[in-house]
């Protein structure tokens, strides 16, 4: 019997091996369409978000070929494509940036890694000032509490980068009513908005601010799902069985699209929980 079960013990420790090995190396294409009388031209977007200077392939073509196959009109970016590590390399995310901005418009919101590299220059050096030349170089312009407007589309895009406390571990911080406001303006009520937002834990309030669609990532999918479950085990917060940890959430008639993101850190694995690429289709 216990030969039987130190047997069983190998066979299930090699099969998690595998899956960690297989899900932290490979991503799915998930869909969601939205539909908005505000929309006046139908348009399709792709939403990368947690990628940390991961790649999928040489140069990665993997992830390119993705974006390139669902023929998007531009590039939705919630944040951590790159890591707050001093010494990390830049260019892994960089050089993804610069291969999409040649094919099209990126609108790019920061998440609490590029915002982690400008409070702390005293830890990673001039690592914010060059990535951000870069993107200007590139063209890109983070939307720091700014906005866009795209009335080709009727939509308009906000990025929001909240303060560091709203990243505290172990329990959420408390967002006044007006927080949102007074970092962004009032929300476009004319158009379609969309809201670049990196962490979820705030959906409530991004939705009572005006966010009709919120695009999120952050918590990377709970770095483990339970199988059959399917809910995601812990949050960068180090909180168990997170409420959003992927897929779509609902505020009345406001949604969040909640990435499990495309790559790794901290904890640096994934079971049952591959990457993500988000594929958004917007139509009248």
């Amino acid at each position: 019997m216990i030969d039987l079960l130190i047997t069983a013990a190998g066979i299930a420790a090699v099969v998690l091996m595998w899956v960690m090995l297989y899900d932290s190396n490979r991503f799915v294409v998930r869909e969601h369409t939205v539909t908005d009388g505000r929309i006046i031209r139908p348009c399709r977007a792709v939403l990368l978000t947690d990628l940390h200077n991961k790649r999928y392939g040489k140069n990665n073509e993997g992830l390119l070929g993705a974006i390139r196959e669902a023929k998007p009109d531009f590039v939705l970016a919630a944040g951590d494509l790159l890591t707050a590590k001093p010494g990390e390399s830049l260019e892994p995310a960089l050089a993804l940036l610069r291969t999409l901005a040649a094919e099209y418009p990126i609108f790019y919101a920061n998440g609490n890694h590029e915002q982690r590299l400008k409070l702390y220059p005293e830890t990673y050096g001039d690592m914010a000032e060059r990535y951000g030349s870069a993107l200007q170089e590139m063209g890109v312009e983070p939307l720091v509490n700014g906005h866009v407007r795209l009335p080709e589309y009727g939509i308009a895009i906000y990025g929001a980068e909240i303060d560091k406390y709203y990243y505290r571990r172990f329990r959420t911080g408390n967002m006044s009513s007006d927080y949102l406001e007074r970092l962004m303006g009032q929300a476009s009520g004319e158009m379609y908005t969309v809201l670049l937002a990196h962490h979820p834990n705030y959906f409530p309030q991004y939705a009572a601010w005006g966010a009709d669609l919120t695009l999120s990532g952050h918590i990377h999918g709970g770095v483990a799902r339970v199988p059959f479950w399917g809910r995601g085990v812990i949050s960068p917060a180090w909180r168990l069985f997170p409420r959003y940890d992927g897929g779509i959430f609902r505020e009345g008639k406001a949604v969040m699209v909640l990435s499990r993101g495309l790559g790794i850190h901290t904890i640096p694995v994934r079971v049952f929980n591959p990457g993500e690429l988000w594929v958004i289709d917007f139509t009248s």
